[in-house]
C-alpha cells in the first residue's frame, strides 16, 4: 500500500476572507479591530485609514476598495477563530498624502484615524494606543499643498433650492475665500456651478438615511435637474441648513451679533447654504480649525455672464479639442509670477466686470506699469521671490503648517516691504493697496526667520527646527546631549588604548542600543566590566553599565529635546496664526498686482492697446488680433481684422458704407478664418472687461451683459441628443436670454439638417436677432443666400473673408472686408483636404446642375422685390413681420 501523500496547499479549501464588518459580533474582535469597526460605523461613507505602526491600514471592504483603486496588493490578517481572516490593505505613513490624493481625485472621502499619543506610553501602561479621527478628506476640503493645484482654486459649494429660487455658498478652505449669493431661475444656478467648477457640492436632503458622497456621474433621486452630474455631491442632513441654525453658526464663527454687516441679512437661502457649508467644514477638519474669511455676498448682475458653452467655445481655460491648458486664453495671458496671482487671473477671466469704474481702475494700473518699465520689471522680479502666502497663511491658521511653510511665509513677509517700496510711486488703487503693508507683518517675518533654522526638516517632531539662543532650556539640553555624544566619541579612543584592540568600535542599532564591538579573535582581551550582549560570526558585542547609563540619557534627552522644540514651534505657529487675516488681506493685493503686472508685460511685448470702455452699444475694434492664435503663429504672421457693431456714429465705424450694423452676415470658405474672427471679437470684448489692454491698434467697446458663442457642435450621446439637437438647444438658449446689450457670435447655424430646413432656420434666427433682440451679432455662415438680409433690414451688413482665386487653386487671405461672398468654395476645401480628383470633378458637375435648377435664389429675389424692408424695430416696424418672411422658402 502506497503511503498517503501529505496534502499540499492546493488540496486545501480556500480560506474565506471577511470583507463585511456590518454584521459581525464585535465581542469576537480584538480591541484594535473592535475600535476600527466602531470608528467605521461613525463614517460609513468614507474609506477609513487607520494608523498601525508605520502604516495606515484599511480592513474589510475598505481594503478591497483601496486595493482596486490604488492597484495595491490586498492581503489578510487573522481576525480570530470565529471570524477567520480579515481583508487588509495598507500604505506607508510617509506616503499618506500621495495615496489620499489619489483616492480623493477618484471621488472618495477618506477618514484619517491617527495615533494621538506616544506609542511608548501605551506600551508602558500595557494598553492599546489611543487613536482618533484627525481629518476627513473630501474633494472640497483639501488644504495640503501636495493635494492641490497651485494655480486653481479648490472650491467647496453648498446649494439650497426653494422652488425656482436658490442660494449658493462656496469657499476655498485653503485660501479662506467665502462667498454667498441668492437668485431665481434655476438655469442661473447651473451657470454658476459650471463657472466655479467646485470639487464638491453639499446638498441638504430630507432622507432619513443620508447616502453620503456621490461620485461624478452617479445618479440620485435627491439631485435636482439643474445640478450637473459632473460634480461630486455630498448629501447632508437638513438640520444644519435651517435658517436659525445657519444664522447662529455664522454669527458664532465670525463673532458678530447681526448678519447685516456681511450684507446677507436679506438672503435667507444664501445664509442657509453658508451655514450648512460651515458646519461641514467643522465636521471634516476635526482637530484643525480652518480660518475662513468673513462671508461676502455678490450678485450675478455685477458680472458679465458667460454660459458653459461660451466658455468652452472661447477656450478660456482649456482648449476644446483636447482640454489642455496650452492654447487657451489663460495660457496666452498668464504672465503671473505667483500661484495666488495665477488663481486670481483665472477668476477674473471667468467672471469679467460690467462696472466701468472697476475696469478703469485696473486699466489705470496697467497703464502706469506699461509706461514705467523699470518699476514693472522690479515688481515682477520681487514677486517671483514671494511664496503663496495666501495658502501658507491658511495652513498656519489651521495648525497644519510645518517649519518649511513657516519659513517660506516669513521670507515672503519680509519681501513685502521691498515690494511696497517699489510700488511707492504709483497713484492707481491697486498700486496704492500694496503700499500699505502693515509694519507688524515685516516684524513677524523677521521673528520667524530669527527663530527657525535655515533648512528645517519636513517633519516637525523630528527636532532640528529652532535656532540656538532662542530658549535657554533648549540650549542647556542640547549642550548636555552634545557632551554625552562627545563622551561616546571619546569612549572608542579610550577603550582602544585600554584594551589594546586597535579595531574596537562603538556602534548602535535599534534592537540593542549602543554597544562595543571587537573581533572574536580578540575576545580574551575584553575587560572584566564588559558584558557580552551578542555573538556574531566575526565579532563579539559588549555593553557596560556606564554605556547603558549614557545610552538612556542620550535617548531620553533626544526625545525631550524634540518635544521641547515641537512645543516652541507650535507656540511660534500660533503667534503667526494671530495675523492670518491681515496676511490674507495683503495676499489679495499682491495677487491683484501680480495679475496686472503680467497683463502690462503682455501689453508691451504683444503691442496691446488700452480700450475705451463706456455705456452704450458700440463695439469698434481697429486691426484686432486673436490673442492665442497670434502667439501660436509668431510675430508678423497673424492677419489683423477690424470690427464695428452697433455703431451710431460714422466716425467710429470701419466701413463708410455700413455705419450702424447690429448684425454682420459673415461669409467665406472653410478654413479661411471665420471662426477665428468670431472668437477674436469675443475674446477682445472679454479681456477688455477684466480690465486688460487688448490685441488691437485701437478699440472703443461698450459694456456687454453677456457673451454668447455657438461655434461648432458635438453629439451629446449621454442624453441622446444629436449634433443638430445640441446646436438647436444652444441657439434656443441664446434667443431666450440675449438682450440688446449682449454680444452674440454664431457659426454655421442650421447646417446639421437638410439644406432647405437649415437655410430657413438660419434666416429666421438671424432676422430675430436683428429685429426682436437687436443684439450685436456676428453670424458666420455658408448660406450666402443670407446676404439678402442686408437688403431687407437696415441694421444688417454683409462681410466676407477674402479669397484669391487662381486657375487651379484658391488662396485664403484671412482678411475680412465689406460685402458678401457669392459661393462657399466647399469643393475646393475638399480638394485641399485630399479628396480624389475624380470625386472633386464629379462634385463640380453635380453642383452645376443644382445651381441651374435651384429655386431658392429665384424665390428670394422675387420675394424681396415684392416686400418693403423691415425697420430695425425702433418703433417703426412690426416685431412679428420677420416670421412672415419665411414664406420666401415656400416655392
Amino acid at each position: 500500500m502506497a503511503p498517503r501523500r501529505k496534502a499540499d496547499q492546493s488540496d486545501q479549501p480556500p480560506k474565506k476572507i471577511c470583507t463585511d464588518c456590518t454584521n459581525i459580533d464585535k465581542n469576537q474582535l480584538s480591541p484594535m479591530y473592535k475600535h476600527y469597526v466602531e470608528v467605521k460605523e461613525q463614517y460609513p461613507n468614507a474609506l477609513l485609514l487607520y494608523r498601525v505602526g508605520d502604516f495606515f491600514e484599511c480592513f474589510f471592504q475598505d481594503a478591497v476598495t483601496i486595493s482596486r483603486e490604488l492597484e495595491l496588493v490586498q492581503t489578510s490578517k487573522e481576525g480570530g477563530k470565529e471570524l477567520g481572516r480579515i481583508a487588509m490593505t495598507g500604505v506607508p505613513h510617509h506616503a499618506l498624502d500621495r495615496y489620499s490624493t489619489m483616492l480623493v481625485e477618484k471621488g472618495y472621502a477618506v477618514a484619517i484615524c491617527d495615533q494621538v499619543e506616544d506609542a511608548s506610553v501605551a506600551v508602558a501602561e500595557k494598553r492599546m494606543v489611543r487613536r482618533e479621527i484627525q481629518k476627513l478628506l473630501t474633494p472640497g476640503t483639501l488644504t495640503d499643498d501636495g493635494m492641490l493645484t497651485a494655480r486653481r482654486n479648490n472650491f467647496l459649494a453648498a446649494v439650497v433650492i426653494a422652488g425656482e429660487h436658490w442660494g449658493l455658498a462656496y469657499a476655498d478652505i485653503s485660501t479662506g475665500e467665502f462667498f454667498t449669493t441668492q437668485s431665481s431661475d434655476l438655469s442661473n444656478l447651473t451657470l454658476e456651478l459650471l463657472r466655479l467648477q467646485p470639487s464638491e457640492v453639499l446638498i441638504p436632503t430630507n432622507a432619513p438615511d443620508i447616502n453620503g458622497l456621490l461620485r461624478p456621474g452617479e445618479q440620485s433621486e435627491y439631485l435636482a435637474d439643474c445640478l450637473p452630474n459632473s460634480f461630486c455631491y455630498s448629501l447632508r442632513s437638513q438640520k444644519s441648513f435651517t435658517l436659525i441654525e445657519a444664522s447662529q453658526r455664522l454669527k458664532d464663527t465670525f463673532g458678530v451679533t447681526s448678519l447685516e454687516g456681511m450684507g446677507c441679512s436679506n438672503l435667507p437661502l444664501g445664509v442657509r447654504a453658508a451655514g450648512g457649508l460651515l458646519e461641514y467644514v467643522e465636521d471634516t477638519q476635526k482637530a484643525y480649525q480652518v480660518p475662513l474669511q468673513p462671508l461676502k455676498t455678490y450678485s450675478l448682475a455685477d458680472y458679465l455672464v458667460l454660459d458653459h458653452q461660451s466658455r468652452r467655445n472661447l477656450e478660456i481655460t482649456q482648449t476644446v479639442r483636447d482640454g489642455t491648458f496650452y492654447g487657451s486664453l489663460l495660457w496666452a495671458l498668464d504672465r503671473t509670477a505667483t500661484a495666488m496671482g495665477g488663481r486670481a487671473l483665472r477668476r477674473w477671466l471667468l467672471q469679467p466686470l460690467i462696472d466701468i469704474k472697476g475696469i478703469t481702475a485696473r486699466q489705470d494700473t496697467i497703464a502706469e506699469l506699461v509706461d514705467n518699465t523699470p518699476v514693472r520689471e522690479d515688481l515682477r522680479a520681487m514677486l517671483k521671490k514671494i511664496y503663496d502666502i495666501e495658502r501658507l497663511s491658511g495652513r498656519v491658521g489651521s495648525g497644519t503648517a510645518n517649519a518649511r511653510d513657516l519659513l517660506a511665509l516669513g521670507e515672503s513677509l519680509i519681501r513685502l516691504t521691498d515690494l511696497s517700496a517699489i510700488a511707492s510711486y504709483g497713484t492707481s488703487p491697486y498700486l496704492k493697496a500694496i503700499q500699505k503693508v502693515p509694519p507688524e507683518l515685516e516684524q513677524l517675518g523677521n521673528f520667524i526667520i530669527d527663530n527657525l533654522v535655515e533648512s528645517p526638516p519636513q517633519h516637525i517632531k523630528d527636532g532640528g527646527l529652532i535656532r540656538g539662543g532662542i530658549n535657554s532650556q533648549l540650549d542647556e539640553m542640547r549642550q548636555r546631549l552634545e557632551d554625552d555624544r562627545q563622551w561616546l566619541t571619546n569612549l572608542e579612543v579610550t577603550e582602544r588604548e585600554r584594551t589594546g584592540v586597535s579595531n574596537l568600535k562603538v556602534g548602535y542599532n535599534k534592537t540593542f542600543g549602543y554597544y562595543i564591538s571587537m573581533p572574536r579573535s580578540k575576545a580574551e582581551q575584553a575587560p572584566d566590566n564588559y558584558q557580552r550582549k551578542q555573538t556574531l560570526t566575526n565579532e563579539e558585542r559588549y555593553i557596560t553599565s556606564e554605556l547603558k547609563e549614557k545610552e538612556t540619557r542620550i535617548l531620553t534627552a533626544k526625545d525631550d529635546l524634540n518635544n521641547l522644540e515641537y512645543e516652541i514651534f507650535t507656540q511660534l505657529r500660533e503667534k503667526v496664526a494671530e495675523k492670518a487675516s491681515e496676511i490674507r488681506q495683503i495676499a489679495k493685493a499682491v495677487a491683484a498686482i501680480d495679475v496686472l503686472a503680467g497683463l502690462a508685460e503682455i501689453a508691451v511685448y504683444q503691442n496691446y492697446c488700452r480700450p475705451e470702455i463706456f455705456e452704450g452699444r458700440e463695439i469698434f475694434i481697429l486691426e484686432g488680433r486673436h490673442p492665442v492664435v497670434e502667439q501660436s503663429l509668431g510675430d508678423g504672421f497673424f492677419v489683423p481684422n477690424s470690427t464695428n457693431l452697433g455703431c451710431k456714429d460714422a466716425k467710429f465705424c470701419v466701413s463708410t458704407e455700413e455705419n450702424n450694423p447690429d448684425l454682420i452676415i459673415l461669409t467665406g470658405p472653410n478654413a479661411s478664418g471665420k471662426s477665428c474672427y468670431l472668437r477674436q471679437v469675443g475674446l477682445i470684448q472679454l479681456i477688455a472687461q477684466i480690465g486688460s489692454f487688448v490685441p488691437a491698434t485701437e478699440a472703443k467697446l461698450a459694456i456687454c451683459d453677456r457673451i454668447f458663442t455657438r461655434v461648432g457642435a458635438v453629439d451629446d450621446l449621454a442624453t441622446g441628443q444629436s449634433t443638430f439637437m445640441v446646436e438647436m438647444n444652444e441657439t434656443a438658449n441664446i434667443l431666450n436670454h440675449g438682450t440688446a446689450q449682449s454680444l452674440v457670435l454664431l457659426d454655421e447655424i442650421g447646417r446639421g439638417t437638410a439644406t432647405f430646413d437649415g437655410l430657413s432656420i438660419a434666416w429666421s434666427v438671424a432676422e430675430y436677432l436683428a429685429t426682436e433682440i437687436q443684439a450685436r451679432t456676428i453670424f458666420a455662415t455658408h448660406y450666402h443666400e443670407l446676404n439678402e438680409l442686408a437688403s431687407i433690414l437696415t441694421n444688417v451688413a454683409n462681410y466676407q473673408v477674402m479669397v484669391k482665386e487662381m486657375a487651379d487653386k484658391i488662396i485664403f487671405l484671412h482678411q475680412v472686408i465689406p460685402g458678401g461672398a457669392s459661393k462657399s468654395y466647399g469643393i475646393e476645401a475638399g480638394r485641399l483636404a485630399g479628396l480624389p480628383p475624380t470625386v472633386i470633378k464629379r462634385a463640380k458637375q453635380v453642383m452645376g446642375q443644382i445651381e441651374k435648377h435651384s429655386k431658392i435664389a429665384l424665390g428670394l429675389r422675387t420675394n424681396i422685390q415684392q416686400r418693403k424692408p423691415i425697420a430695425n424695430n425702433n418703433g417703426n416696424g412690426n416685431k412679428g413681420d420677420f416670421i412672415e418672411q419665411l414664406d420666401i422658402f415656400a416655392d
